[in-house]
């Protein structure tokens, strides 16, 4: 008698049980290549590619909606990395099974150093108590995690976990990625349909894609429905056709979760269209909740706050509107409710806005940070310390006036003349605008009468504090103005946390450092001089191995494409540098943008301007004419070239093209060493560069040494302002 081995018994009954399986998980990628989507996250050259590939993970969320590809990613790693990997599903598995796991994975390392990876499936189910557990060992290296959950990590994930892994968004996919699923298991013969005779219909396949709306497992499940139900034609084909896939796909999956992130972030979207005054949004992102199933008097609720906060008085019948529409619905319900509540949506969106009621807040926080004022004693109550303490007394009975209103005091006397109400200048508020700050100022008038301990507030004066920050201001204002340049340009890139860029010129690291903060998932290259890279280089250490910019000594970037080229200054000798532009075009990807900061040396600082030439008109008129000829000389590289040219230029290879001036100014100190670069040391009597060059325009000799006495006496040691002018050049990629 044969003795049998159980082991070969589970694997057959493994093996059954994977081709039984639902197609969705019989059909799932293993490896990168089989991937569908995600291109933002696991496309050439990105992050977390780059990772897996080198099996350099380190913890790890996925998150995004069901059927993007989380799970189906951690077992893509799972076949990809070196280390024990292990599957946890917080729905079935709790913390007993956690410690089985941490025990395993401590033995090996101990034993084999082998390190552990676990993925934990929908991670966001387990409570504090559950991810607590696992943060000791996550921080130890015992195990590297893998957290998979549909729920914003940053609200449902252990905080001191998220600060311990990287985050990444899988996005729904494209209706080209679901397309590339769907046929992929009707032509698969080992996983899939490739063995049975099947006639996939386009307008079916565009059905079963339009309705499943991103979600992978929803169009394989639909797909599988169709062809199992499905009999074999009289041609021994089982054809799919419009008919049948509608019939196996019939309603849309709207992703709608009423506790979690996209609840949030469809309210969000609701209350922003009613507050911009877009009906059409509006009503687009309420019919999205109403179509999930969300609560009708939950959003009734939220448009009775908007009501308040951001019209108010400017139509103060729209809270009577909401308050009546949500009253006429509690009567009727659903489904004819939709009518008083799409009523009070729109009336909400097209209602004149202000917010004004928000000037509450400011007078609470005015509470909570003065000291406690006293109630001024004409407003205290005199019914019952009337005659003991005069409360009471002196209060002026508005309706006993003309208009039924009277200019006192009833603010505290400290805060006496404090604004916190300003009105719009928005529907009914703009017509008590004027009212409103006509008595104002009667108000403020009648402060004459009150006593002089409160006139303090009328006077103020600079302190020497004061002065001393401008003035630290206006001498190192050059980093920060350079700062506001860079911010313009990464405003204007639109840059996303997967983008690749590369920055053509990063000896500064000006835009370099911004570009690795904004693009944690993606990559940055930077083209850096031999003297550059020792400071990048160093600076670089700091950061772990896989968030390092790549640093190239030229443009040669191997296969790697680029979403945003980015530099400052590359082309300061535009006439010379055509060759770069083209360079520059074959490296970006479709849809990149190429996005410049050049200061143009041509429209530079006259420094002429710098001094004052009373008495001296003709030499003045002579030097200017003079830096005109020398600032637009065609022979000099530098300046040969304008705004036009670099717009010309551009236009050869890109399109969309965007130029903006930008006027530059900075306080530079001018020393002797500069004046002496300008004119020649006085020492040797060398002829500086500035001086040789008036000398070319016509000025004699007499009269350059006139000038350099001049700019020597009113400039040496002194602050000017120095002009500059740059643009900021943006370019549309353009497929030739």
């Amino acid at each position: 008698m044969t003795t049998q081995n159980p082991d070969l018994f589970a694997h057959s009954r493994d093996a059954q049980i994977e081709r039984e399986s639902p197609l969705a998980n019989r059909m799932r990628p293993r490896t990168l290549d089989e991937f569908a989507g995600q291109r933002h996250i696991i496309g050439p050259g990105r992050l977390l590619r780059r990772a897996i590939e080198a099996d350099q993970l380190s913890s790890l969320i996925f998150y995004g909606p069901p059927g993007t590809g989380k799970t189906t990613l951690a077992m893509v790693i799972a076949n990809t990395t070196e280390s024990q990997f292990v599957t946890l599903n917080a729905v079935l598995d709790g913390v007993k099974q956690l410690r089985d796991v941490i025990a395993d994975a401590e033995e090996r390392r101990g034993l084999y150093g082998r390190r552990t990876t676990l993925f934990v499936d929908e991670v966001h189910r387990w409570n504090k108590a559950q991810q607590d557990a696992l943060l000791p060992h996550v921080e130890r290296g015992t195990i590297i995690l893998i957290g998979a959950t549909t729920e914003n990590p940053y609200f449902e994930v252990n905080k001191a976990l998220v600060s311990r892994s990287r985050i990444f968004q899988l996005r729904p996919l494209t209706n080209d990625d679901l397309r590339d699923v769907a046929l992929r298991a009707v032509r698969d013969k080992e996983r899939g349909y490739g063995n049975r005779p099947i006639t996939l219909h386009d307008d079916a396949l565009d059905h079963l894609v339009d309705v499943a709306n991103g979600d992978a497992r929803s169009v394989l499940n639909a797909l599988e429905l169709a062809v199992e139900s499905t009999p074999l034609g009289e041609d021994g084909v089982i054809t799919i056709d419009l008919g049948v896939a509608e019939e196996s796909i019939q309603r849309r999956a709207v992703l709608y979760d009423k506790d979690g992130d996209v609840h949030y972030d469809t309210i969000s979207a609701f209350i922003k269209s009613l507050r911009g005054s877009d009906p059409d949004a509006a009503l687009y992102w309420m019919a999205k909740m109403i179509y999930a199933g969300e609560d009708p008097r939950f959003i009734f609720r939220r448009m009775a706050i908007l009501a308040g906060e951001d019209i108010g008085m400017a139509d103060p019948q729209a809270a009577v509107v909401v308050d009546a529409c949500w009253s006429l619905f509690e009567r009727i319900g659903l489904p004819e409710g939709q009518f008083p509540l799409t009523q009070a949506a729109l009336y909400l969106a097209t209602a004149p806005k202000s917010n004004t009621a928000l000037s509450f807040f400011d007078a609470l926080a005015t509470v909570q940070q003065e000291r406690e004022a006293d109630v001024p004693n004409h407003l205290k109550d005199g019914n019952r310390d009337k005659e003991g303490f005069g409360h009471g007394e002196g209060y002026r009975y508005p309706h006993a006036y003309q208009e039924h209103w009277v200019a006192q005091q009833y603010l505290p006397g400290a805060l006496q003349g404090k604004v916190f109400y300003e009105p719009s200048g928005q529907g009914y508020e703009k017509r008590i605008k004027l009212q409103v700050e006509r008595r104002r100022e009667e108000q403020l008038a009648a402060l004459a009468d009150v006593e002089d301990a409160h006139l303090e507030m009328w006077t103020t004066s600079p302190t020497d504090r004061a002065r001393d920050r401008w003035l630290e201001r206006a001498v190192a204002g050059t980093g920060r103005q350079l700062g506001a340049l860079r911010d313009r340009l990464f405003a204007a890139a639109q840059m996303q946390r997967h983008h690749l860029v590369l920055d053509v010129k990063a000896d500064d690291g000006l835009l370099l450092w911004e570009a690795v903060r904004i693009v944690p998932e993606g990559g940055v290259w930077a083209v850096v001089t031999p003297e550059g890279r020792e400071n990048i280089s160093g600076l670089a250490t700091r950061l772990p191995e896989l968030e390092r910019p790549h640093l190239l000594s030229d443009l040669d970037s191997g296969d790697v494409r680029f979403d945003r080229i980015i530099g400052r200054n590359a082309f300061t000798h535009l006439h010379n540098q055509t060759g770069l532009i083209d360079r520059l075009h074959s490296l970006l990807l479709p849809d990149g943008k190429l996005c410049l900061l050049q200061i143009v040396p041509r429209r530079g600082q006259r420094l002429h301007e710098l001094i004052d030439w009373a008495g001296e008109t003709v030499l003045q008129q002579k030097v200017a004419a003079a830096e005109e000829l020398l600032w637009s000389d065609s022979a000099d590289t530098l300046v040969n070239w304008d705004i036009a040219d670099l717009e010309a230029a551009l236009l050869a290879q890109f399109t969309g093209i965007h130029i903006e001036k930008i006027a530059f100014q900075e306080t530079r100190r001018i020393t002797q060493a500069q004046l002496d670069r300008w004119f020649g040391s006085r020492a040797d009597t060398t002829i500086g560069s500035y001086a040789q060059k008036l000398v070319e325009a016509g000025l004699n000799g007499e009269e350059v040494a006139t000038i350099g006495r001049m700019y020597r006496r009113a400039l040496q040691d002194q602050m000017v302002t120095w002009h500059s002018l740059y643009v900021l050049a943006v370019a549309d990629y353009h497929v030739a």
